[in-house]
C-alpha cells in the first residue's frame, strides 16, 4: 500500500515519540542510521582530535607522482592465481579493452577438467539478470537509471597450444536457473590440470561500463572500475570451511551477495587519457609513461584477491608515509574529489588512527600501500566499498560533511582485516565479514572519536532476525540482509564480548585472525576459536543466534500487589511474572521500585522461559523493569521490559499490546 507523505511524517513522528516515551533512549541516533555504516551525531571536531600514533611529516604538494615500490620477498598466501592484465579506457565511449594472461594452479588432490569463470558486468545486461530482478535495480540508496547498462563481451580465450577454447564457453546459473543470467561461466578445458599443475589462457575481453550504482560504473569523468575483468572462482579443498569433498564454489552474482576469491599476484597496466589520474589496488611498479594522449600506469600486487581501480581526470591526490606498531610501513594514497580538497587531513587521520588500532589489536597490516579515493557528487553507487589495498570513501555530496566521513573510512579500512587478509566467502557467510566490520567500526569511532552506538535502540531494528550463516540471497531483501550480517551479526559479537568480557573477546578476536589470515575460515571456525580461547562450550549460543534466527526477549507479564495482614501489621505480597521468548544470553537482573521510593534487585538465572519473583513487604511494588542496564544485546522488544503495578490489568494489557503492534508496524515499514 502506498502512503501519502503526510501519513508517512505522521507515522514516522509517531514512532519517535512512542520509543522516546518506552525507552527513554534517544531514538534519532538509529533512525538516521544507514546498514553499511550508523551515522554518528557528535558536537567534536575531528580537526581537534589527537593525532594518531607515528603521524607523518607535513605531506607532499598534491600534484607530486605516486611513489614507485617492489614486491616483498616472501609470500604470506597460496598463490592460487596469477593475472597479467592490459586494459584501455575509452573515455568517451564508457568501455574498457583488456587482455589478460591468466594462470591457475591447481590447489586439490584431484585432476580438474574445467573451470568457472565470474563475468560480474553482465549482471548490468538487462532487467532480467538475477542481480536485477533480486536487487530490483537498487543497492543501498542508489537506484539504477536508464544509463546503468551495461556488460562484458569475452573476445578469446587462447589456451597454451593455441587453441580458441571459446566455443566451449557455457553460461550457467546454479542458484536459480536463471537463463537470462550470464554473471558466471564454465570452460571445459582441452587438457585437464592434474594436482599442483597449472594452465595458462590468454583472454580478450570488453566491459561497457554502467551508469554507476552498485559498486561500479561511470560518472561524468569518474569511473570505478571494480569486479570488471574475468576472475577465475574458488576451487575449494577438502576441509576447506569444513568442505567434505574438493570442488568449485562458485556463485552467480546476486542482489545481496559480495565476493569470493583466491589469493594470487596481480600486474595490471591500465592506460587512460593523459590528463587522467588513477587509483588501483597495489602500489605503482614503474614511472607512468604516455605515449599518443595516453597515459599507462602499470601496478603490481601480491597476496590479494581481486584488483579493482579508479579513475579521473579531477582527483586531487596526495600522499603519505605511516609507520606504527604492527604498520612497518605503508603509503596512504588519497584521490580526493575537489569539492572535499579542505578536508584531507580528516581522511588521512581517519586512515591512520583506524590502522593503527586494527593493527594493535588484531595484528599487522602487511601491505605496502592504502589508497582512498573519494567520489565525486552522484556517484554514491562507488562509494563506502572494499577492495584490497583500496577502499572508496562516501561520495563528496556536500561541501563539510559531519562525523559520516571518519566512519565510513574507519569501515572500509576494517574490512582490509575481515574481507581484505581472512577473505570468508561473502556469498555464503557475509557476516563474517560485515559484521566483524562493523563491531571493529564501531570499537574504533569510540576510541579515537568518543563516539559510541546507542546499542539498546539499535536492537530494535532487528524486525525479523534470521541465521547468520545462511546464503546471501536467501534473505528476503536487502534490507533484510543489511539488518541480519551488519546489524545483528555485530550484537551477536557484543553478546559473546559481555558473557566472555572484553579482555578474553580482544584476546578471540586477535586469535581468529591470526589464524586464518589468508586461509578462507567459516563460521565454525570461528566458534572453535571462541571455545578454545574461553575454554567452554558456546554451542547452545552459536545454535540460537549464528545457526539459527533467534532473538532473546525478555518480558514482564504481569505485576500483581496484593495487601495481607502479618502480625498485626499491613504487609503486600507483590508477584512479578516475567517470560522469555528466544534463547537464553546468560542472568537478567530485575529491578523492583516499591511504593516507599526503596529498590530491590533480583536476578533471573536459568533458561526457563517463565518465572515468578515474589516479595512481601510493608510497601507494594509500583513498578518493575527487566534488564535496567540493558546488558542483554538480543533483546529487540524493549517496551515489554517495563511494566506499572498501579494500571488496571485490562488498561495495562490493552496498552502493551496497542504499543507493541504500532511500533513493530512502523519500524518495519520505515526501519530501513
Amino acid at each position: 500500500m502506498q502512503l501519502n507523505a503526510r501519513t508517512r511524517i505522521a507515522l514516522i513522528a509517531a514512532a519517535a515519540v512512542l520509543a522516546l516515551a518506552l525507552f527513554g533512549q534517544e531514538f534519532r541516533t538509529a533512525w538516521l542510521s544507514q546498514y553499511t555504516y550508523a551515522s554518528a551525531i557528535s558536537s567534536g571536531d575531528p580537526k581537534t582530535a589527537k593525532p594518531a600514533p607515528g603521524a607523518a611529516a607535513a605531506p607532499p604538494s598534491a600534484s607530486a607522482p605516486e611513489t614507485v615500490q617492489r614486491p616483498k620477498p616472501a609470500a604470506l598466501a597460496r598463490r592460487v592465481v596469477e593475472y597479467h592484465i592490459d586494459v584501455r579506457l575509452d573515455a568517451e565511449a564508457k568501455t574498457l579493452h583488456g587482455e589478460q594472461t591468466v594462470t591457475w594452479t591447481n590447489p586439490g588432490a584431484k585432476t580438474v577438467s574445467e573451470l568457472y569463470f565470474h563475468l560480474y558486468p553482465n549482471a548490468f545486461e538487462s532487467p532480467q539478470t538475477t542481480f536485477m530482478r533480486e536487487s530490483g535495480g537498487r543497492l543501498r540508496n542508489d537506484r539504477a537509471v536508464p544509463e546503468s547498462v551495461g556488460g562484458i563481451t569475452l573476445r578469446s580465450i587462447i589456451a597454451e597450444d593455441g587453441e580458441n577454447l571459446l566455443p566451449r564457453l557455457q553460461y550457467v546459473s546454479p542458484d536459480d536457473g536463471n537463463p537470462n543470467d550470464r554473471t558466471l561461466a564454465r570452460l571445459r578445458l582441452s587438457q585437464p590440470v592434474p594436482p599442483g599443475g597449472s594452465v595458462t589462457l590468454r583472454m580478450q575481453f570488453d566491459v561497457k561500463l554502467p551508469r554507476v550504482f552498485a559498486r561500479m560504473g561511470y560518472a561524468g569523468d569518474f569511473v570505478m572500475a571494480g569486479q570488471w575483468f574475468p576472475k577465475i572462482a574458488v576451487y575449494e579443498t577438502k576441509g576447506t570451511r569444513g568442505r567434505k569433498q574438493e570442488g568449485w564454489n562458485a556463485h552467480q552474482y546476486h542482489g545481496n551477495s559480495e565476493f569470493y576469491s583466491d589469493f594470487g599476484i596481480f600486474s595490471v597496466k591500465i592506460r587512460v587519457p593523459e590528463n587522467y589520474k588513477t587509483a588501483a589496488t597495489g602500489f605503482l611498479a614503474e614511472t607512468p609513461k604516455i605515449e599518443s594522449g595516453m597515459k599507462t600506469y602499470h601496478y603490481y600486487a601480491d597476496d590479494v584477491h581481486d584488483f579493482a581501480w579508479a579513475a579521473s581526470p579531477d582527483f586531487i591526490y596526495s600522499e603519505e608515509s605511516y609507520s606504527a606498531k604492527g604498520i612497518p610501513g605503508v603509503r596512504i594514497k588519497l584521490y580526493l574529489d575537489p569539492l572535499h580538497a579542505h578536508l584531507r587531513e580528516r581522511y588521512m587521520h581517519a586512515a591512520k588512527s583506524s590502522l593503527a588500532k586494527y593493527a594493535e589489536w588484531y595484528g599487522a597490516y602487511p601491505y605496502s600501500t592504502l589508497s582512498i579515493v573519494v567520489p565525486p557528487k552522484g556517484a554514491g553507487g562507488a562509494g563506502g566499498m572494499e577492495y584490497p589495498t583500496l577502499i572508496t570513501a562516501a561520495s563528496a555530496e556536500e561541501e563539510n560533511p559531519g562525523f559520516e566521513l571518519e566512519r565510513t573510512v574507519v569501515h572500509e579500512v576494517g574490512h582490509q582485516y575481515w574481507y581484505g587478509m581472512v577473505a570468508t566467502n561473502e556469498f555464503e557467510e557475509a557476516w563474517l565479514d560485515e559484521g566483524f566490520t562493523s563491531y571493529a567500526e564501531d570499537k574504533v569511532m569510540d576510541a579515537i572519536y568518543g563516539i559510541s552506538p546507542n546499542l539498546p535502540v539499535e536492537a530494535v531494528y532487528l524486525t525479523d532476525p534470521a541465521p547468520l550463516d545462511q546464503l546471501s540471497w536467501k534473505y528476503r531483501s536487502h534490507e533484510h540482509y543489511a539488518e541480519n550480517v551488519y546489524l545483528r551479526a555485530k550484537l551477536v559479537l557484543l553478546g559473546i564480548e559481555r558473557r566472555a568480557g572484553e579482555r578474553k573477546m580482544r584476546a578471540i578476536m586477535r586469535t581468529y585472525f591470526q589464524t586464518y589470515k589468508f586461509k578462507h575460515p567459516s563460521s565454525r571456525d570461528f566458534q572453535r576459536i571462541v571455545e578454545k580461547v574461553t575454554g567452554t562450550d558456546w554451542d547452545d549460543y552459536f545454535g540460537a543466534f549464528v545457526y539459527g534466527g533467534e532473538a532473546a526477549d525478555v518480558a514482564i507479564e504481569s505485576v500483581r500487589t496484593a495487601p495481607s495482614e502479618s502480625n498485626g501489621s499491613r504487609q503486600y505480597e507483590s508477584v512479578v511474572t516475567l517470560s522469555r521468548t528466544g534463547a537464553y544470553t546468560g542472568p537478567i537482573a530485575v529491578l523492583l521500585q516499591f511504593a516507599d521510593g526503596s529498590v530491590s534487585t533480583h536476578v533471573w538465572d536459568s533458561d526457563s522461559a517463565r518465572t515468578e519473583i515474589r516479595v512481601t513487604r510493608p510497601h507494594p511494588v509500583v513498578w518493575a523493569a527487566a534488564d535496567p542496564n540493558r546488558t542483554n544485546l538480543l533483546d529487540n522488544r524493549l517496551y515489554n521490559n517495563f511494566m506499572k503495578a498501579e494500571l488496571p490489568r485490562t488498561t495495562r494489557n490493552r496498552w502493551n499490546l496497542g504499543a507493541a503492534k504500532l511500533l513493530e508496524t512502523i519500524i518495519a515499514r520505515f526501519g530501513w
